[in-house]
């Protein structure tokens, strides 16, 4: 077992606010060529960290090809889960490893739990640094618990009460397909894919898609029993567009058929003094370090979100769930 490892476990002068922060764990150079061989040897401990931190940093392997780092997955968490119910564009890399989303570079990702916007999510991600940008590009990480916990309580019980409602329309050349988004080219496979999980189906004209679903906006951890703000909500909200693109789409679309928004589970529109809230929450909270290559981030999705900040220069990271 490597010292730093340990360390990391045993540590009992940590503050609140580095216990909210992801685990940096180095690697000894013994195991730098093979991260399944650290794992063999450090599973347990980091299962422990990462239930624990909620998210851990491993630092000090060799940059890994997409077929070490889907063995490095696969030995610590079993069998990849596919990308389904999609949101953002993505390529597979290898078997059930993907690009991280294919967002132009000047663009920021908002902090998200992956998948909250619908009835499965994984327990797990996995991203990996192949290629670190020249500037900027980090996946910065905020504490679900700790957003939570920074927002007012009479706007918790809200959202807690009624839900978030996410509304998503889906029209040739503004954002992904349905068949994208569902991976499946049949309508009808497409409603009974949805009547399962109940999301709500309206066909349009011209053949596109609008889905509408109820769903949590605080939600337990299944082992630590820790409750988090576990939605995404403020991230389909029409607000999260920049300004000249919401223009833009207003002008040929109805603002009850824009590619994604949210609403309060009652259909309700979000205020805007609540919106501001939850964005002031994660950004007080939001904790991010540079890439570098070999860089192996493991965050449990549930405790902590993630996002990802503008580049320039070439960038690589890929990812898997669990």
């Amino acid at each position: 077992m490597t010292p730093s490892l340990t360390q990391m476990t045993t540590a009992t002068a940590v503050n609140d606010i580095e216990l909210s922060r992801p685990a940096t764990v180095k690697i000894e150079s013994e195991f730098k060529e093979d991260p399944v061989h650290w794992l063999g040897e450090n599973n347990a401990k980091l299962n422990e960290l990462l239930l624990k931190r909620g998210a851990v940093l491993l630092k000090g392997f060799d940059p890994l090809t997409p077929e070490k780092f889907e063995s490095f997955i696969e030995a610590a968490s079993g069998e990849l889960l596919l990308y389904k119910n999609r949101s953002t564009p993505r390529s597979v890399v290898q078997g059930r490893v993907y690009t991280s989303t294919e967002y132009p570079p000047d663009q920021v990702i908002p902090l998200h739990n992956e998948n909250a916007y619908t009835h499965e999510w994984p327990q797990r991600l996995y991203f990996t640094c192949l290629m670190a940008s020249e500037t900027g590009g980090e996946t910065p990480l905020a504490d679900s618990r700790r957003v939570l916990s920074l927002l007012p309580v009479d706007l918790v019980e809200k959202f807690e009460r009624l839900g978030v409602m996410y509304v998503r329309t889906f029209t040739p050349g503004l954002g992904l397909t349905w068949q994208e988004t569902f991976q499946m080219t049949d309508r009808i496979q497409v409603q009974k894919y949805c009547q399962k999980h109940g999301i709500q189906v309206q066909w349009l004209s011209g053949g596109r898609l609008q889905i509408k679903q109820v769903l949590q906006a605080v939600l337990k951890h299944p082992v630590t029993k820790e409750r988090v703000w576990f939605n995404q909500a403020h991230l389909f909200h029409v607000s999260a567009l920049e300004k000249e693109v919401r223009q833009e789409i207003g002008r040929t679309i109805p603002e009850d058929e824009l590619p994604r928004n949210a609403f309060l589970g009652n259909g309700e529109a979000i205020s805007e003094p609540d919106l501001q809230a939850i964005r002031e929450s994660y950004a007080t909270v939001e904790y991010a370090e540079p890439w570098r290559e070999g860089d192996i981030l493991v965050v449990d999705n549930i405790l902590f979100a993630h996002g990802r900040r503008p580049y320039s220069g070439p960038r690589r990271v890929i990812v898997g769930m669990t």
